[in-house]
């Protein structure tokens, strides 16, 4: 496993990272048990990063995962929220949840966030900034779906690291084209910028092409890891595998007809938008018989199952 330096940081990390996504209640919803121990079985296999958020739900799988553990760990978690308080509370309940004495990296969740998103959340940026100031968070960075976003990112001089959504058909980008996001990844590299990759497989969608869009993440210039969700053991050993630059068959690699899909209960839609107004990837829409999902656009993040009041939409 090769390990690179983010940026201007003092954090070197492993090419692939752990999304923590898959595993939590969003989706897969293993268990502490389930998922802390496939976790810790990537942390020994050498994957020293780990993604999460808040919002996923899974910090005891994480705690399970990180208990005892005496090698490295680098965590990257998110805040959603605007203000002040609401990031302090999820910073604290980072560190107490993980057993931490910081954490290394902290986001503002903004996947739908558009270009001012550091002035319409500057109590959020103030705070993590404080908490970077008293040593409780090593980084401060920015995880977003939008071209935009990530080319104002490369412009802002307290922020270290930027966490965008890439992929080789671009499935997930707002505001823009796969090139521009490049072009926006290298401005953030001229910067001094660490940069991580989301969404490389398009939330399984390129499970068909595999390989060739892993290829794709990990030789974007400036792109040091590449976060990839799993939630089984054969997952985790084949990606270990691509990343190790072994010999992969046929065989190894999972075919897309058993890959998920969004579904939505329509019958119980009260039709509110919440869902609508949560996808970052503007995949949902809203019917006579309520809230559809246009699979072509939709990348499986979550966001929208975790916003439903009604809990009517799920993955199957």
């Amino acid at each position: 496993m090769e390990y690179r330096k983010l940026g201007s940081t003092d954090l070197k990390v492993s090419e692939m990272c752990f999304g923590a996504l898959p595993m939590g209640p969003l989706q897969a919803n293993l268990s502490p048990e389930e998922g802390g121990t496939l976790l810790r079985q990537a942390l020994e296999s050498g994957i020293n990063f780990v993604d999460t958020a808040a919002l996923y739900g899974n910090y005891p799988q994480i705690a399970y995962a990180l208990k005892d553990y005496q090698g490295e760990a680098i965590i990257a978690s998110k805040s959603v929220h605007p203000d002040y308080e609401s990031v302090e509370k999820d910073i604290q309940e980072a560190l107490k949840s993980l057993n931490r004495d910081y954490i290394d990296i902290f986001h503002l969740h903004a996947a739908r966030a558009e270009r001012d998103v550091f002035e319409q959340r500057e109590g959020a940026f103030r705070c993590l900034l404080d908490y970077k100031e008293k040593g409780y968070i090593r980084a401060v960075g920015i995880a977003t779906h939008n071209v935009a976003v990530v080319d104002r990112a490369s412009e802002i001089p307290e922020l270290d690291i930027v966490f965008p959504l890439v992929n080789k058909i671009a499935r997930g980008i707002v505001g823009g084209t796969r090139e521009e996001m490049l072009a926006a990844i290298k401005k953030c590299q001229d910067a001094g910028k660490g940069l991580y990759a989301m969404k490389v497989l398009a939330g399984g969608n390129l499970i068909d092409d595999l390989l060739d869009s892993i290829k794709f993440g990990r030789n974007i210039d400036g792109i040091s890891s590449i976060a990839i969700g799993m939630v089984k053991k054969k997952e985790l050993d084949l990606n270990i595998k691509i990343f190790n630059n072994e010999k992969i068959t046929e065989e190894m690699i999972p075919k897309a007809a058993n890959s998920k899909k969004l579904f939505i209960w329509q019958a119980g839609c009260k039709k509110c938008g919440i869902c609508i107004n949560t996808c970052p990837n503007k995949a949902l829409s809203m019917s006579e018989k309520g809230a559809e999902v246009n699979h072509d656009l939709c990348i499986l993040c979550g966001y929208c199952y975790a916003a439903c009041p009604e809990f009517l939409i799920r993955l199957y």
